[in-house]
């Protein structure tokens, strides 16, 4: 579900503050925990409050992590931010040693497609209950490199 701007001035629940962004409720509540989200300030019945600034803040935190940036990179960005000292080449900067990242975990997860494919190729579908693959699972021993493995070699090869 698409996140909707706030209204100017517009004060929202937690639980309509889920609903409006998309985000699950125990999310906000591990944001804010984790101090990504400040801690909205209460009514006089002890809701909490989200104003704009904060329904904007997790519509940020929502969108990167979307993009797939970490809890600690986003933690990065908004330090930047909420400094209000920052330059869109330091931005630039965080975007491509993530987009780097990207392209790693993609080159790992193709590894790990080739060994997934591989241990499916010893199946040759029959209907009996004798399968290679679930055989290769259990075994600790299996002829097939790991995709543990091929993903920890391909990690311990990069600079």
């Amino acid at each position: 579900m698409p996140a909707r701007m706030a209204k100017e001035g517009e004060v929202l629940t937690r639980g309509a503050l889920a609903v409006r962004s998309g985000c699950n409720i125990e999310t906000i509540r591990y944001y804010e925990h984790i101090g990504i989200l400040p801690p909205p300030p209460r009514s006089r019945g002890g809701h909490r409050l989200y104003g704009p600034d904060l329904i904007k803040r997790l519509n940020f935190v929502r969108r990167s992590r979307e993009l797939g940036f970490t809890l600690e990179e986003i933690r990065q960005l908004l330090r930047l931010v909420d400094g209000s000292n920052y330059t869109c080449a330091q931005i630039e900067t965080l975007v491509h040693a993530h987009a780097r990242d990207v392209r790693e975990k993609i080159a790992d997860l193709m590894k790990l497609k080739s060994v997934l494919e591989a241990m499916a190729a010893q199946c040759v579908g029959g209907a009996v209950p004798d399968c290679p693959i679930i055989d290769a699972l259990f075994d600790a021993e299996t002829p097939l490199r790991s995709a543990k493995k091929v993903l920890s070699e391909n990690r311990q090869t990069r600079p």
